[in-house]
């Protein structure tokens, strides 16, 4: 019997009963992806993740990429897979047919990046980043290079990336020094050094084609300088043929987790014959970049949500089969053991774990769904989804993040002694989880932009937009005696969440950034809850709706499932909203202003 990590019936449930996904097939752009085809995506997904990604799950975690001589040899499966991806057309699949592409809605692509983060997190990360890097390329590069470059990327022969970080400019971008000389021949000569590039270069590929920041000389100082260049390991000789960029590796990072995958160093130029092709303007690259970073945001989230969904149903497996104690009430110390998951504080973590994996992957698709809406909607109603997608591009990010972390931590508490040994892949999802709060964007940052931009873009439009949308979910649910108190309780939340924005711009309006800021990801993790109840009621309204009409008796159990997890968030998750308010609108402020010395003994 296989492994199971994820659920096709909630993933079902949640694309086709509660977002009606299907229904997109009755516009032109989609027209061409029934419920039928779109099941059959996702069951070639499935049987991938079953047949070449889970098999390989321990391996490529036990033989971590090896650097050598200059060259980064990663596990076999890699060269499989990615081969794999290009025939079915996985790497294209969101792209327009104009483009190569699928014309696939996003929110499958979202469902199956899901289903291969669950299986094997590592392997399912190259071609999700080789599309990143193609999407900017069509967005923003010429035809010359469209017709050069994506063809071998979505295939899956050449692997792409995003080469931002330095060495003295990690998160802050506008430190930059990688140098772009301009050469009037249609190139650049390119010197300086990248760090911590995912997939940076490798042998399951034939060449890797880096998305990467760097500022032309005598550009300004600060992100208005910074441009974007493909800078391929392997450049064209003219000829058909590949020669050697002078893009040297020099090293490789020995991870926590995630280690299926490199984390390169690379070094441009050191034998003065880097190229790198610019993309689009001189200095809009930051622009430009954002747009692969707020994909890659949404895709964090989308494994954090998988490798969640993994851990919770290794857990539950273990609960189920593990006999230990007996039930509470049990004076009968002759009474056989009782299987763990008959214990309520096992059940409560089980609970957690279903309600943040299944949450957090509700919210991944919303977030899909409201991509697809884009391509056939009306120029206003794009902004509206544009503004709903700013929002919540760092919740979908961080919450699947930061909860996955503490998800999978209650399920290696579920197995004891043997969650913390490699019998079992708890420990491994444990590691491997740990990389997505750091990931595009640490956490901080995603709270400084939640709070200091998206909260304020548009005179608050965005965020009008996001309560608006939690407003109609709870004017729905209140139809349904079941869900009327619950929600009330999200009403109160979002009233909550209201009085704290107001409060918090009215310390920005006074203009010390430092203040309004200090707390910005305690305001990303209210935020966070906040929206996370709000797919959880959705969910709930939905299986009450459709168990009225269901006659199956094992549906009902299945709708019901949906019902009680919901109101294990609002009891347990959604409380701890007054608190954060609390918090944030207490004026004494202890992280400002603080001298150094007190962390000194």
């Amino acid at each position: 019997m296989e492994e199971k990590f994820i659920s096709r019936q909630t993933l079902n449930f949640l694309l086709f009963e509660m977002l009606e996904i299907q229904n997109l097939s009755k516009h032109e752009y989609f027209n061409e992806y029934n419920k039928e085809a779109l099941d059959m995506v996702l069951g070639t997904a499935n049987k991938m993740a079953v047949d070449l990604m889970r098999p390989v799950l321990r391996e490529m975690d036990k033989n971590s990429p090896v650097y050598k001589n200059g060259d980064v040899h990663v596990h076999p499966a890699v060269r499989t897979f990615m081969k794999k991806c290009g025939e079915i057309g996985f790497i294209s699949a969101h792209f327009p047919f104009d483009d190569g592409g699928q014309q696939l809605p996003y929110s499958i692509v979202a469902a199956f990046n899901y289903i291969f983060a669950a299986a094997n997190y590592s392997l399912g990360v190259y071609p999700g980043l080789t599309s990143g890097a193609a999407n900017l390329i069509i967005t923003f590069g010429s035809n010359e290079m469209k017709k050069y470059y994506t063809p071998k990327m979505f295939s899956g022969e050449w692997q792409g990336t995003m080469a931002l970080t330095e060495p003295g400019a990690g998160s802050s971008l506008s430190d930059i020094k990688t140098k772009a000389v301009a050469t009037g021949e249609g190139f650049y000569f390119m010197k300086g050094q990248k760090i911590f590039i995912s997939a940076g270069t490798h042998d399951g590929v034939d060449n890797v084609i880096n998305l990467m920041l760097a500022r032309v000389e005598g550009a300004p100082a600060g992100v208005k300088g910074i441009s974007l260049f493909v800078v391929p390991k392997l450049r064209g000789d003219g000829q058909g043929g590949l020669v050697s960029n002078d893009v040297i590796c020099a090293g490789i990072e020995h991870k926590l987790g995630y280690r299926g995958s490199p984390i390169t160093q690379l070094s441009m130029g050191e034998n003065d014959d880097c190229r790198g092709w610019l993309v689009g303007e001189e200095d809009k690259g930051l622009s430009y970049m954002f747009q692969m970073m707020n994909e890659e945001r949404v895709n964090v989230g989308i494994g954090a949500a998988g490798i969640a969904s993994a851990a919770y149903y290794d857990s539950l497996k273990y609960a189920e089969e593990r006999a230990q104690g007996r039930p509470l009430n049990s004076k009968n110390p002759a009474e056989p053991q009782c299987a763990i998951i008959n214990h309520p504080d096992v059940k409560r973590m089980l609970l957690f774990q279903k309600a943040v994996s299944e949450g957090s992957l509700s919210l991944a698709l919303q977030v899909g769904k409201y991509i697809d809406m884009k391509h056939i909607s009306s120029s206003e109603e794009i902004e509206k989804y544009d503004l709903l997608l700013e929002f919540l591009t760092p919740i979908a990010k961080s919450y699947p993040s930061e909860n996955g972390i503490l998800s999978t931590s209650a399920g290696l508490q579920i197995l004891g002694g043997y969650g913390y040994c490699e019998d079992f892949n708890l420990e491994l999802f444990f590691r491997d989880s740990r990389i997505h709060p750091i990931h595009e964007g640490t956490t901080g940052i995603q709270g400084q932009d939640i709070l200091g931009r998206k909260s304020t873009m548009k005179k608050g439009r965005a965020l009008e937009l996001f309560i608006n949308e939690i407003k109609k979910t709870i004017s729905d649910a209140e139809k349904y005696t079941e869900l009327e108190d619950y929600a009330a309780k999200l009403d109160q939340a979002v009233v909550d969440f209201e009085i704290t924005v107001k409060h918090l711009l009215n310390v920005a309006s006074k203009g010390d950034m430092e203040i309004f800021l200090a707390d910005a990801t305690l305001y990303l993790e209210m935020a966070g809850i906040i929206t996370i109840a709000w797919q959880w009621l959705m969910q709930a309204e939905c299986a009450v709706k459709q168990s009225i009409i269901c006659d199956d008796e094992s549906l009902k159990k299945f709708y019901s499932s949906k019902v009680h997890t919901m109101k294990f968030f609002f009891k347990y998750e959604l409380t701890k909203i007054g608190t954060l308010s609390e918090i944030l609108i207490d004026d004494e402020i202890l992280t400002v202003g603080v001298d150094e010395g007190l962390f000194v003994d």
